[in-house]
């Protein structure tokens, strides 16, 4: 997974999927959807916050609805101790 190191997989990142209503600033009647994806942390998800409060700042479609998903990258039942070490020369 290129972007992320070891220590964050360790501490309770995930893929973080946000499918994004918005309204259009042109036809308030209509709705777009945007689908972002990043590795955040749950249950804060500071990245999609931040990119959430980069929308209300600099984009005019009004949020609408945030549906938000997540998946730890490492759970417990995949971790195994190493418990023996060969070496060959």
């Amino acid at each position: 997974m290129p972007g992320i190191d070891l220590d964050r997989k360790w501490d309770a990142y995930g893929l973080t999927t946000a499918h994004i209503l918005y309204g259009m600033p042109d036809h308030p009647s209509l709705l777009q959807s945007y689908v972002w994806q990043d590795y955040d942390l749950a249950p804060e998800f500071p990245e999609l916050r931040r990119f959430l409060d980069f929308w209300q700042r600099e984009l005019e479609g009004p949020l609408r609805s945030v549906t938000v998903a997540h998946k730890l990258l490492i759970r417990s039942g995949e971790y195994r101790a190493v418990a023996t070490e060969l070496r060959l020369h």
